[in-house]
């Protein structure tokens, strides 16, 4: 670095060791960013592995992200969202607007006798309505549990029992790759099943869907037209904002919850520090509210910021490849933040695709949900951003509530597959098994070593699990579960997580580090590695790829073969060694865009696929067997 030319960046360095070394100095001052009623007493308070931020401060999300735009008149007919829809739906609503909506909503739960500390479960696709239901509940104190809309009843079920969530909200449907997809049977399932539910209320869509039959305990919302106001309910700062499920995909989903007033004042810094929006700003996120990334940078960043999004219902590659870089041009996106593996479902389509479209807009890009491979970093830097715009690489998870490691405001030289430095008030290293930091460019856990405002409260309902996944491994420092590698510089690069492992003959491999290395070539778009157990080495590894279109003639060509396996082994090492290698069209992936290596796994092993109901195209399977199944007619 000491040979770049980045005129600010000893100045942004002394100013990050700063605020690490003045943690609560630092944080008071940057909890400003959002209107309190009160001031905190407090900037921090632990108990053990348990924190609490801004203690005695009061306010309320909803007063936050809407009032105090509309207050001030600054923002009030500003553009809080603009939507579309995969059926060419089209809606833009002011902060005025949203506002207008909240109240009457949270009017209509306050009436079904919905208060303050209550759970109510949000089961909706990315609309305005799923956002406003948000802030809604959140204007009443009350907690929201939002779950995906491409979730099965069992996984809906499951978070409302843990939840003891008494409230729901849905709608009638939602639209995926051309299809409408029945949302309201699930609920009517639950109801059916757990007793306990009181009240449901259901958004009538009107178009392509029938109601027939409703429950006595639905309570059908037409439109949130008129005018209501309900007083905001004033809340402590630490006082649950939200619980949010991990997927579960491997046991059963932890019910993670944060905050209020330490999760927003976190998010809005971030957003602010890693992305430098403004005023000006037409920001786009990619990630569905049923996820964290919605929550925090779809919802609660850029509203309490004043800042103007776009949402998008629908597929990515629906009807073709082109729709997502034709919204860009449209809506004139000026900040775009996805993730790796929608960026590699993208590389195997002719550049065309993009190439028709003005995306000039765009200053900023970004990565998020994944490490992004430096083949996918160059592609998205030279395609997408056209050489001029910088790539936000973002870590962090669920639990963290918002950026942990990330470039701050383009101050920080990039270095692709690198997330970059830790962000302000973050105390981030790279250790091994005795806690040790480890030399550059060596392999070893990431922790964080002090406590940040967005971290989460606790797991719903079991602070045991809590300390035992998160803080006993090694004590004091909050154990992330990814491996990492820190460089010269102290850029951190993540390797994907400690129990995505591979042992080949004592050696652990992680998936990314072979997955990366099969990009190297050029003719696959996306790869995903699994092990599969052998008898003298431990495991072996099994690959599925993806072949760019401009090369699936070589889908025949054996020479494919024998040119991945050499690739891996002048990357990795010739300890990685691919035992069999699959050509495939598409992977077997969530709808929000992650792949899922427990299904390829399963078809692997012969066994039981298990819950496929996030899957986003039930066809990738069938693809991921007829291959399998070609194979061992080949090998016999």
């Amino acid at each position: 670095m000491k040979n770049l030319y980045y005129p600010y960046l000893n100045k942004y360095l002394k100013f990050y060791e700063w605020s690490v070394n003045n943690l609560e100095e630092f944080w008071n001052l940057q909890a400003n960013i959002i209107p309190w009623f009160k001031k905190w007493d407090r900037v921090l308070e632990s108990d053990g592995n348990f924190y609490k931020w801004f203690v005695g401060g009061l306010l309320n999300a909803s007063y936050v992200c809407l009032d105090q735009h509309i207050f001030n008149n600054f923002n009030k007919d500003k553009v809080a969202y603009y939507y579309e829809n995969e059926i060419g739906e089209t809606k833009s609503v002011s902060y005025y607007d949203l506002y207008i909506m909240v109240n009457n909503l949270a009017k209509v739960l306050s009436d079904l006798g919905v208060s303050k500390g209550d759970v109510v479960l949000i089961y909706m696709p990315l609309n305005i309505e799923a956002i406003v239901s948000m802030l809604a509940v959140a204007r009443l104190g009350a907690i929201h549990s939002v779950v995906f809309s491409g979730f099965s009843t069992k996984a809906i079920l499951d978070r409302i029992i843990d939840s003891k969530a008494k409230y729901i909200i849905t709608t009638t449907h939602t639209y995926r790759k051309g299809k409408v997809v029945d949302l309201k049977s699930n609920i009517d399932f639950i109801i059916s099943e757990y007793k306990d539910i009181k009240n449901v209320l259901l958004f009538d869509r009107k178009k392509d869907y029938e109601i027939k039959e409703l429950d006595p305990k639905y309570v059908v919302i037409k439109d949130l037209n008129g005018y209501n106001y309900i007083n905001p309910v004033i809340v402590e700062s630490t006082d649950p904002l939200f619980v949010l499920y991990t997927s579960g995909t491997t046991g059963k989903p932890k019910g993670i919850l944060h905050s209020t007033g330490g999760y927003l004042v976190y998010v809005a810094n971030t957003l602010k520090w890693a992305f430098n929006v403004g005023y000006d700003s037409v920001w786009w996120c990619t990630a569905d509210i049923g996820w964290i990334t919605g929550h925090s940078y779809v919802v609660y960043a850029p509203l309490a910021l004043g800042i103007t999004s776009f949402i998008y219902e629908g597929a990515p590659d629906y009807p073709d490849p082109s729709k997502w870089w034709a919204l860009i041009e449209k809506y004139k996106i000026t900040e775009f933040y996805t993730s790796p593996t929608a960026l590699r479902m993208f590389m195997k389509y002719p550049l065309d695709y993009i190439k028709k479209h003005d995306l000039s807009s765009l200053r900023v890009l970004g990565s998020v949900g994944e490490p992004i491979n430096p083949e996918v970093w160059v592609w998205y830097f030279e395609n997408i951003g056209n050489k001029l715009c910088p790539i936000i690489d973002t870590w962090w998870q669920t639990e963290t509530g918002g950026f942990m490691i990330a470039p701050f405001m383009g101050i920080i030289p990039l270095k692709p597959g690198f997330a970059s430095l830790p962000l302000p008030g973050v105390v981030a290293d790279v250790v091994d098994e005795q806690g040790n930091s480890v030399k550059p460019n060596e392999k070893g856990y990431l922790v964080i070593k002090k406590p940040w405002p967005g971290m989460m409260k606790t797991i719903l309902n079991n602070n045991e699990m809590y300390e035992q996944v998160y803080w006993s491994k090694f004590k004091g420092w909050y154990y992330v579960g990814d491996y990492a590698i820190k460089d010269e510089d102290g850029y951190i690069q993540l390797l994907g997580r400690a129990d995505e492992v591979i042992k080949i003959a004592g050696h652990r491999i992680g998936t990314f580090e072979v997955e990366s290395a099969i990009l190297e070539n050029n003719k696959i778009a996306e790869a995903a590695v699994v092990g599969v157990p052998d008898e003298i080495k431990g495991e072996v590894i099994n690959a599925f790829v993806v072949l760019k279109q401009e090369f699936a003639n070589y889908k025949d060509d054996p020479n494919i073969f024998s040119e991945i396996k050499q690739t891996v082994r002048e990357v990795v090492g010739p300890v990685v060694v691919i035992d069999k290698i699959f050509i495939v069209d598409k992977l077997p992936k969530t709808r929000s865009g992650k792949i899922m290596r427990r299904l390829l796994k399963a078809v692997l092993l012969g066994k039981e696929l298990g819950d496929v109901t996030t899957l986003e195209d039930e066809a990738s399977i069938s693809e991921v067997k007829n291959a399998y199944e070609e194979l061992k007619k080949a090998l016999k």
